[in-house]
């Protein structure tokens, strides 16, 4: 899997990965929540983030983001992985892309997942990220860098 800056003649593809994986782990596409889908480079390129996309043989298999909520903080998002790319290193891969782009442009930054999500949850916390507050089912972790 190789790592490269989004553009918008994969929007369809990120879509299409989200909503799989989201699918797969019982989730269903919410209009307000995945509102980000319809303009990747308004929701995250003009306010200083980032997003990537993780391809094998030119198709997206997975995405990481990286949202500026303000000038010293940001939120890590969209980590998505198609089943058959995991356990192979490559979520940690698209992860720590945006923690390095996070690392270099924010002081901090931060996370929500699902609490079901256990490797995701550990990874996290292999790279640093300590555990804030749980809210409605979801898990808050936050890292200063």
């Amino acid at each position: 899997m190789i790592i490269q800056r989004y553009d918008d003649s994969r929007q369809e593809e990120v879509r299409d990965v989200i909503l799989e994986v989201l699918l797969e782990h019982g989730f269903e596409y919410d209009r307000l929540k995945d509102a980000d889908l319809k303009d990747i480079n308004g929701y995250y390129f003009t306010k200083g983030g980032t997003f990537f996309v993780g391809l094998a043989d030119g198709r997206v298999v997975g995405t990481a983001g990286v949202r500026k909520l303000d000038e010293n903080l940001c939120e890590i998002r969209r980590i998505y992985l198609k089943k058959g790319f995991r356990g192979k290193g490559n979520g940690e891969k698209l992860f720590l892309a945006a923690l390095d782009f996070a690392g270099k442009n924010c002081a901090g930054a931060v996370l929500k997942t699902d609490s079901t999500l256990k490797k995701a949850i550990s990874m996290y916390l292999k790279h640093g990220f300590s555990f804030v507050k749980e809210k409605e089912g979801y898990l808050y972790y936050e890292k200063w860098f």
